[in-house]
């Protein structure tokens, strides 16, 4: 049986960044949830696309600039970006960098939250 966690201590150096080209490698997998963490060359492009679950990017190290619905939105290193379902977006490295994507269980409607109450 696997442990209830998985702990990563380097995401940034997960993938290798390529010299030319995108590299991607899945770093968790299960019913909820899938990361994959992306490594761009300086100059790569993923192409205008949808995705059929709501996704988090997280930029590791390097400088992305994303086009999210049509708008033009510039991310370095820290940089935290959260996608609805069937959003149109596009990415292009500036820089070498990596990125870290989470693509996110959709909730059903009725879905109720529990869990511990949050202090304004």
């Amino acid at each position: 049986m696997s442990p209830p966690f998985q702990v990563e201590p380097d995401v940034g150096g997960f993938i290798e960044v390529p010299a030319a080209g995108t590299l991607s490698r899945t770093l968790h997998a299960d019913d909820d949830v899938r990361v994959v963490v992306f490594g761009f060359a300086e100059g790569e492009v993923l192409s205008e696309h949808t995705a059929s679950r709501p996704a988090v990017i997280q930029v590791i190290h390097g400088e992305l600039e994303l086009t999210l619905d049509g708008q033009v939105v510039a991310a370095g290193p820290g940089a935290w970006i959260h996608m609805t379902a069937g959003l149109r977006h596009a990415v292009r490295a500036v820089t070498p960098s990596v990125m870290l994507l989470t693509l996110l269980r959709q909730a059903a409607p009725d879905a109720e939250v529990t869990g511990p109450a949050r202090r304004s």
